[in-house]
């Protein structure tokens, strides 16, 4: 499985971004797909994930703020980041849900000017 992310780059506090993640390769089936965000010096946390059914889940940080979608059809993730923040600035990850282990997408950085 490749995954491929695009979408990111420099904006004003306050702005919005859209991030993308298109799977390709031995799909068969997925649990789902998430983004993942790493700042410098931090651990990589959970931005948000969608699952199979359709559920969602979001970190705290992000609620209200950033909405996760996915096209089936496309095999690909989307990632709306509105009401943007500094903080918000690091390298996002996709990530694609395997029955048997998680695939990693190259990362697209963010970065968010005050």
């Amino acid at each position: 499985v490749q995954l491929q992310a695009s979408g990111g780059g420099l904006v004003q506090a306050g702005g919005s971004l859209r991030l993308s993640c298109a799977a390709s390769g031995s799909i068969f089936s997925t649990v789902g797909m998430g983004w993942y965000r790493q700042a410098p010096g931090k651990q990589r946390e959970l931005v948000a994930s969608i699952i199979s059914s359709g559920m969602t889940r979001y970190a705290d940080s992000v609620k209200g703020r950033f909405t996760i979608s996915r096209d089936n059809a496309k095999n690909t993730v989307y990632l709306q980041m509105n009401s943007l923040k500094p903080e918000d600035t690091a390298v996002y990850y996709c990530a694609y849900y395997g029955v048997a282990r998680t695939y990693w997408g190259q990362g697209t950085l963010v970065t968010v000017s005050s």
